[in-house]
């Protein structure tokens, strides 16, 4: 079994839909730290599961310096957007964690199937 684990740093904007007042549900900013973990028993032609670069790309020409409510059809909360990084990914990325700022994150880990 392989297992990689990338870390990226996006700056990123959001505001969440909140049903009640709360100082989030105003545009506000946030360096992200997402940890991105993938797991596989067979590498491809490259001896990767998945390129660094790759990952890297996928999530930061997604989410890099944008406003995140402008690019995804959801409440964008530390847990949904750790959810929806590991399906972009796809099959081989089993946990994402998202954190927002130093005292606060979130993981999603994809359940065996």
């Amino acid at each position: 079994m392989y297992e990689v684990r990338k870390r990226l740093e996006i700056s990123a904007a959001h505001f969440l839909e909140l049903n009640y007042p709360s100082k989030c549900s105003e545009l506000h900013g946030h360096n992200w730290i997402i940890d991105v973990y993938l797991r596989g028993t067979e590498l491809d032609e490259n001896g990767m599961l998945m390129d660094f670069t790759h990952i890297k790309k996928a999530v930061t020409d997604k989410f890099d310096h944008k406003v995140i409510n402008d690019v995804v059809d959801f409440n964008p909360t530390a847990e949904n957007l750790a959810r929806h990084i590991c399906e972009l990914l796809g099959p081989a990325c089993f946990r994402v964690d998202v954190c927002e700022s130093e005292n606060n994150s979130a993981s999603y880990i994809r359940e065996e199937s």
